[in-house]
């Protein structure tokens, strides 16, 4: 096993609490709260870069293309119409 290394990490005052909190609730250290933590976001980093990669080589679409080619959706009215025929009317109205 490699030997740990030190380091300085300064927290804010409010997050630091939390952290002091979360090692007493589950028994573990700040150490191994934070390292588990920069492990997942490292972790999460590098499956985003693989789908990234994985989508290289697909076309890209510019803005206005995909605004055009979207299907429009439902408005208000149409679902106060919906609601309506279900006998809910007023589900939209305010308190």
């Amino acid at each position: 096993m490699n030997k740990p290394k030190r380091t300085t990490v300064y927290f804010d005052p409010s997050l630091h609490e939390a952290l002091r909190r979360r090692a007493a609730e589950t028994k573990r250290s700040l150490s191994d709260l934070v390292n588990s933590a920069v492990r997942r976001s490292l972790a999460q980093d590098a499956e985003d870069l693989a789908a990234f990669e994985q989508r290289a080589d697909e076309p890209t679409l510019d803005f206005e293309t995909v605004v055009k080619d979207r299907k429009p959706r439902a408005g208000w009215e149409d679902a106060a119409r919906l609601l309506h025929e279900r006998g809910e009317d007023g589900l939209l109205d305010g308190p």
